[in-house]
């Protein structure tokens, strides 16, 4: 399983860095994303709800941060289609 630290980082910073990281992952691999930011537990499984990836748990850390386990879903509705014209 792949590991992201945001500890540190500050709204949108941690909701940014998960979305581009989900963006680099198959459909079924797995990321575990700290972050101790207090909105990030509402950012972050929002990010979720919308991209059709799944929050698989979410625990406390031991300094006032969470801990996500997140499972890449089968669709990427931030991927840009391109369209080729005859």
């Amino acid at each position: 399983m792949k590991s992201l630290d945001l500890r540190g980082l500050r709204c949108p910073l941690p909701v940014l860095k998960t979305r581009k990281a989900l963006g680099a992952l198959e459909a079924g691999e797995s990321i575990e994303v700290t972050s101790d930011d207090p909105l990030a537990a509402v950012d972050i499984p929002n990010l979720l709800r919308e991209s059709g990836d799944e929050l698989v748990a979410t625990q406390p850390t031991e300094r006032s941060g969470v801990r996500f386990v997140i499972r890449k879903g089968r669709r990427d509705p931030f991927a840009v289609s391109r369209r080729e014209d005859a």
